[in-house]
C-alpha cells in the first residue's frame, strides 16, 4: 500500500531509524498523506525542522518512482506532505477490488488472546451498564480476530454471593408471584429484578431479615437446604437461559463460562500460600496496598471466605492452566479501575507471567436522560427494554411502503436498532461516560449507526438495480460487467477522494485493535460513509452512457459496500442489505 510506499521512501531518505507517524490530514490542502519527521529528527541534528524538512524532501522527489505522487512540499512548522497521483490512486484501488481480505492482517497470527467481557450476575437483570460492556468486549474479540489471533470469548459470572442470598429470600416472599414453568425468560428474570431489589431493601432495613439472608448465604455454599436449593437452581437456570437470548441478540457466542462457585478454592489456596505477601488483619487476610502506593483490601474475609480480590486470582490463573493464552483482556467499567490496580499488583507478585500478560481495559458508563440506576431500588433500565424503545422509535424510518413483508421489516429494526446503540457506545473513546441520546442515536443523517447501514443498503440497492452480485458475478447469471471495468475511467475529484478514502482501512484497523479504541473505526467508516454518499448523489451511476465507465463506478460501489460490511461487523453491528 501506499502508506508503506512512504515509510520505505522516508527511511531511505532519513535513515533507517527513522520514526515518523504517516498522518492523513483532514483538509488535502495539507496533503493526502504527511509525515512529521523532521520535527522528530531536527533537534538530534542539530538543525531547523524546515530546514531538515526541505532536504528530505529533495531526497524523496529523487527517489520516488515516476508518477507515484503528484507533488511533495513542505509546510510550517517542518511537515513534508505527500499528493498522490491521480494513476497512483487508480493502481491502488484496482489493487483492492478483488482482495477479500483487505483490511486484515497477521500481526498476532499463531498468538492466542481471551477477552473476558458482560459478565452479569445471575438472579440480577441484564442492565444497560452489561450492554455497554458487551459491545465494547464485542469489538475488541472481532478487532483481534481481525490480526489473525485466535480468540477466546470469556464470560465471568457470580453465581454465589450475598446478592443471591438477597435474591433467593426475596424469591421466598414473593413466592406467590413465581413465573410458570412455561413462560418466557423475560418474566422469569423481571422476577427474579424484583425479587433481589425487595431482598436487598429488607437486608439494609429490617435486622431480622438481613439475619436470615446470611443464613441463606451459607445454605447456599453448603448446598444444606433443599427447599433453597431448588429456588437457586431455578433461579440459576433462568438467568443463564435469558442471558443466551440477549447475548443472541448482540451477536455475541461465548467460547468459555466462569461460574465463580468454581474458582473460589484455588483462589483461597494462593492466598494462603503467600503469606510472605498476604498479611491477616483482625481475623481477615489482607494484601497491604500502601506499601505499593495503592489502598489495602481484604481477599479473605472473617469467616476464611474467599473475596472478590482472592476469586479473581484463581480465575486468572486457571485462564493460563487451560489455554496457552499471550495476551487476557478484561472489559469492566472503570468505576472498579483501583480495585484492579490493587488486583493486578497482587497478581504481579503471585503470579508474574499472568500479570505480565493480563490487560485491564475499563469504560465509561452509559446513562439514559433520565440519570443513573440502581439494582438494589428497582430502578434500574434493563438491554431488552431500551432495544425496545429504539425499535419503537425506528418503526418510522422502515418503511411499510419498502418491498420488505412484516417479517423482514420486523429483523431489519432489530439490526438497526441493536446496530444504534452499538455505534453510540463504540463512537466515544472507551474511557468516556455516555449519555444515549435517541435522536442523533436514530438519525439516519448523522454520525450514527442508522446512518451508515442506510448507507450500506443504498449502495446494495445500486448493485441490485445494475444486476450485479456481490460474489463478482451477473445477478442475471451472464458475464460480470465489472470485468470490463478499468479504474482509469474513475478521474472525477470526488471518485479518487472516495478510492483514497479506501486505502485507509487496513491501518485504521490495526490502530484500533492495537490501541483497543474501537473508535476508531466507527470515526472512519463514518468519514468513508459520508464520502460515498456524496459519490453517489452527485455521480450518475446507472444512467452513465458510458459503459466502461458505468461498470468502473458499480466496482467502486461494490468496493466500498464491502468495506463499510468489513469494519460494521468488527464493531459487531450487522448490515441489512434492504431497508
Amino acid at each position: 500500500m501506499v502508506r508503506n510506499q512512504i515509510i520505505d521512501l522516508l527511511k531511505k531518505a532519513a535513515g533507517d531509524d527513522a520514526m515518523a507517524d504517516i498522518l492523513v490530514p483532514e483538509i488535502e490542502a495539507l496533503g493526502h498523506y504527511s509525515t512529521n519527521v523532521a520535527m522528530r529528527l531536527a533537534k538530534a541534528q542539530g538543525k531547523k525542522p524546515m530546514d531538515l524538512a526541505g532536504e528530505i524532501t529533495e531526497k524523496l522527489r529523487a527517489s520516488a518512482p515516476a508518477g507515484t505522487f503528484e507533488k511533495i512540499k513542505t509546510a510550517a512548522p517542518g511537515f513534508i506532505n505527500f499528493w498522490l497521483s491521480k494513476e497512483t490512486i487508480q493502481k491502488e484501488f484496482e489493487a483492492i477490488v478483488g482482495d477479500r481480505s483487505f483490511g486484515l492482517n497477521e500481526t498476532m497470527k499463531g498468538k492466542m488472546v481471551m477477552v473476558e467481557y458482560t459478565d452479569p450476575n445471575p438472579f440480577k437483570l441484564f442492565h444497560i451498564g452489561h450492554l455497554m460492556t458487551n459491545t465494547i468486549g464485542e469489538s475488541f474479540a472481532r478487532l483481534y480476530e481481525a490480526t489473525g489471533a485466535k480468540v477466546r470469548r470469556a464470560n465471568y459470572y457470580g453465581d454465589v454471593g450475598l446478592h443471591i442470598a438477597k435474591s433467593v429470600w426475596g424469591m421466598k416472599q414473593l413466592a406467590s408471584e413465581t413465573p410458570r414453568e412455561n413462560e418466557s425468560p423475560v418474566k422469569k428474570v423481571d422476577f427474579l429484578g424484583k425479587a433481589y431489589a425487595c431482598g436487598s431493601r429488607a437486608y439494609e432495613e429490617k435486622a431480622e431479615a438481613k439475619e436470615e439472608i446470611v443464613a441463606i448465604n451459607k445454605k447456599i455454599y453448603e448446598r444444606s437446604d433443599e427447599a433453597i436449593n431448588k429456588l437457586y437452581d431455578a433461579g440459576l437456570a433462568w438467568s443463564l437461559a435469558y442471558f443466551e437470548t440477549v447475548y443472541k441478540r448482540l451477536g455475541t457466542k461465548f467460547d468459555d463460562y466462569f461460574p465463580e462457585s468454581t474458582i473460589g478454592d484455588e483462589g483461597l489456596a494462593l492466598v494462603r500460600s503467600r503469606t510472605d505477601i498476604f498479611k491477616e488483619s483482625d481475623g481477615a487476610v489482607i494484601f497491604p496496598g500502601e506499601q505499593y502506593g495503592l489502598h489495602t483490601r481484604v481477599f479473605v474475609n472473617s469467616q476464611g471466605l474467599p473475596t472478590y480480590e482472592a476469586k479473581e486470582l484463581g480465575l486468572n490463573k486457571k485462564k493460563f492452566e487451560m489455554y496457552p493464552l499471550n495476551l487476557s483482556i478484561i472489559v469492566t467499567a472503570n468505576e472498579i479501575n483501583e480495585y484492579f490496580k490493587v488486583l493486578l499488583k497482587a497478581m504481579e507478585l503471585v503470579l508474574p507471567e499472568v500479570a505480565a500478560k493480563t490487560r485491564h481495559a475499563s469504560h465509561g458508563m452509559l446513562r439514559l436522560p433520565s440519570g443513573k440506576m440502581s439494582s438494589r431500588t428497582g430502578n434500574i433500565t434493563t438491554a431488552d427494554s431500551l432495544l425496545g424503545d429504539i425499535k419503537a422509535k425506528l418503526t418510522e424510518h422502515v418503511s411499510e411502503k419498502s418491498d420488505l413483508d412484516a417479517s423482514e421489516r420486523e429483523a431489519v429494526t432489530e439490526i438497526i436498532a441493536v446496530g444504534a446503540i452499538k455505534y453510540s457506545i463504540l463512537k466515544q473513546a472507551p474511557g468516556q461516560d455516555i449519555v444515549f441520546d435517541f435522536e442523533k442515536s436514530l438519525s439516519v443523517h448523522g454520525d450514527s449507526g442508522p446512518y451508515l447501514q442506510y448507507t450500506y443498503a443504498r449502495l446494495k440497492s445500486i448493485l441490485r438495480k445494475s444486476k450485479v452480485s456481490t460474489e463478482g458475478g451477473s445477478a442475471s447469471g451472464g458475464e460480470n460487467p465489472k470485468s470490463k471495468a478499468s479504474p482509469e475511467s474513475l478521474d472525477s475529484e470526488t471518485e479518487l477522494a472516495l478510492m483514497r478514502k479506501l486505502f485507509d482501512f487496513p491501518d485504521i484497523v490495526a490502530n484500533a485493535g492495537k490501541r483497543l479504541a474501537p473508535n476508531l473505526l466507527a470515526t472512519y467508516l463514518h468519514q468513508l460513509a459520508m464520502v460515498a454518499n456524496h459519490f453517489y448523489e452527485s455521480t450518475p451511476i446507472l444512467k452513465d452512457e458510458n459503459t466502461e465507465r458505468m461498470n468502473a463506478r458499480l466496482s467502486l460501489v461494490e468496493t466500498v459496500a464491502r468495506i463499510l460490511k468489513s469494519g460494521l461487523n468488527l464493531l459487531g453491528i450487522r448490515s441489512p442489505e434492504k431497508i
